[in-house]
C-alpha cells in the first residue's frame, strides 16, 4: 500500500473461513470458495457441528416441555419425565457431535504441525481458542443431558406397600 509494507502477523482458519490479521490491526476474512474443494476433516467436522446445533436446538424444546414447572402434559407426571429423559439424550447425542467435529479438526491439526514438510514451524497452524471453547462446551452438554437422564421416572408400586412392622425388643425398658 504506497511505500508502506503491510505483513500478515497471524493467519487462522476455521470451519467456515480463513483470516489474515495485518500488522495494520485490520483482520481480513474470506469464506472457504468451494464446499467440494473443502479437505475431508473440515467437511466432516462441518456436518457434525450442524447436526449438533440442530440436536440441541430440538433438545432444548424436549427438555422445556419435560419440565416439572411447565404446564404441557402436567396431567401425567411420569410421561412428563420421560419427555425430560427424550430432551437430556438429545443434548447427549448433541455433546458427542461437538466432541467428535472438534478432536477430528485437532487431531488434523497436530498431524499437520508435526508431519515433515517444506513449511517453516512458525507458519504452521497451532490450537485455538475455538477448540477450546468447543470442548467446554461439549462437556457442558454431556453433564446437562446427563443431569436430565437422571430424571427416569421410578416405577410404580400399585397395590405393594410396604409397611415397617414394630420389632419386639429384646432389651429391658426401665420406666
Amino acid at each position: 500500500a504506497g511505500d508502506a509494507i503491510i505483513t500478515a502477523v497471524g493467519l487462522h482458519e476455521g470451519l467456515w473461513m480463513s483470516c489474515a490479521a495485518q500488522s495494520t490491526g485490520q483482520v481480513q476474512c474470506r469464506l472457504h470458495d468451494s464446499l467440494l474443494s473443502l479437505e475431508v476433516h473440515i467437511q466432516t467436522s462441518r456436518a457434525l457441528m450442524v447436526i449438533s446445533l440442530l440436536l440441541g436446538f430440538f433438545g432444548i424444546i424436549v427438555s422445556v416441555v419435560g419440565m416439572k414447572c411447565t404446564k404441557v402434559g402436567e396431567e401425567d407426571p411420569v410421561t412428563k419425565s420421560r419427555i425430560a429423559v427424550a430432551g437430556g439424550v438429545l443434548f447427549v447425542l448433541s455433546g458427542l457431535c461437538t466432541l467428535a467435529a472438534v478432536s477430528l479438526y485437532a487431531t488434523q491439526v497436530t498431524y499437520e504441525f508435526f508431519r515433515e514438510s517444506t513449511i517453516p514451524i512458525n507458519a504452521r497452524y497451532e490450537f485455538g481458542s475455538a477448540l477450546f471453547v468447543g470442548w467446554g462446551a461439549s462437556s457442558l452438554s454431556l453433564l446437562g443431558g446427563s443431569l436430565l437422564c437422571c430424571s427416569w421416572p421410578a416405577k410404580e408400586r400399585r397395590g405393594q406397600q410396604y409397611q415397617r412392622q414394630a420389632q419386639p425388643s429384646t432389651a429391658r425398658e426401665y420406666v
